[in-house]
């Protein structure tokens, strides 16, 4: 570390490598020493907006740097992050951790051996709506997660579970804190070889039940979760940024209420608009930029290990088993 600051770099010169290096450049504890990609051009250009080094190999910023993101094909993360662990050179890798479960069980075994933090960039867990939820502290018992886009025109090289449906199962698993009881699939390819459509349905062994639905060819993008809990009812919406609760305790009096009008008969409850009867309050919601929460996050546990990245690589791997059956699912079921 120079001046205080961790030397940071990026892997990777695409969008979300784009992304990264912004962020990493308007922190005040990194520095951003360096874009790697093995396009020379394309890690000229990202590197000349920052001022720093590009290169086409990783091995020449071993001993430049002290985190690193990996924003690159899933299939080359295992690869990339051995190189920088067995350096002991922290990494936060983009979403999903890898392409399988056998090589993301790697990957924990390599931060275990070497003891060094890895986070992985599910940089929706650190969307302000899900920070918000995880305030209130409410034990789910079912969710339902709806999110779809147009077609994207990259990540071809996984299908849509793992491209974007990743994100809602990784919220889920959170939100769940239980272990997945059974999986249910089914999903459809129309564009490539990979399923392009997929709904999957969770089962935790706490009874919380989740259903997620994933599309890359959808005319909109939309990115919605509904969470059902005795405490309370949320509806948020990631793009948007909002959210409603509905609490179970200041609706007890209406509750009671409807029960008095309805034994009396001295109402009908048919004129009675339900929505106005109910306590309903916004969501609270901090206006903060996911991957700069995530990226804070990350930078906070390898300056000081006491803390923890938002997304751990252990919690990277279960998000991937749990995609590796919802995918599995998908190749089993038969249409015809």
């Amino acid at each position: 570390m120079s001046d205080g600051k961790i030397r940071t770099a990026i892997v990777g010169a695409g969008k979300m490598g784009a992304i990264h290096a912004k962020v990493y450049s308007q922190l005040p504890d990194s520095e951003l020493v360096a874009v790697v990609d093995l396009d020379a051009n394309k890690a000229a250009e990202l590197a000349g907006k920052y001022g720093c080094l590009a290169c086409t190999d990783c091995e020449q910023i071993l001993d430049k740097v002290d985190a690193v993101t990996i924003s690159t094909p899933t299939v080359t993360h295992l690869k990339l992050a051995r190189l920088f662990l067995r350096s002991r050179i922290p990494v936060l890798i983009e979403k999903p951790l890898a392409s399988s479960v056998r090589e993301g069980r790697k990957i924990v075994s390599l931060a275990r051996r070497y003891d060094t933090v890895v986070a992985v960039g599910h940089s929706e867990r650190c969307n302000p709506v899900v920070q918000a939820m995880k305030r209130l502290e409410i034990e789910p018992k079912f969710i339902e997660a709806h999110r779809v886009s147009p077609y994207p025109f990259r990540s071809t090289d996984v299908g849509v579970v793992l491209d974007i449906m990743i994100h809602d199962i990784d919220i889920v698993l959170s939100l769940a804190a239980s272990k997945v009881k059974r999986v249910d699939a089914v999903g459809v390819s129309v564009i490539e070889g990979l399923e392009d459509i997929c709904n999957a349905r969770i089962v935790f062994d706490n009874g919380c039940i989740a259903n997620l639905t994933a599309s890359r060819l959808a005319l909109k993008t939309e990115r919605r979760v509904h969470v059902f809990s005795r405490q309370a009812y949320l509806s948020v919406d990631y793009l948007k940024k909002s959210g409603i609760i509905v609490k179970t305790a200041p609706n007890v009096n209406v509750v009671e209420w409807i029960k008095q009008q309805r034994e009396s008969g001295e109402l009908d409850l048919t004129s009675v608009n339900w929505p106005d009867l109910l306590h309903i309050e916004q969501l609270q919601i901090d206006d903060k930029e996911p991957v700069r929460l995530e990226q804070e996050a990350f930078l906070r546990a390898v300056r000081d290990r006491s803390f923890t990245p938002e997304v751990s690589a252990e919690e990277g791997l279960a998000a991937l088993k749990c995609a590796q059956k919802i995918i599995a699912c998908v190749k089993r079921h038969k249409w015809d």
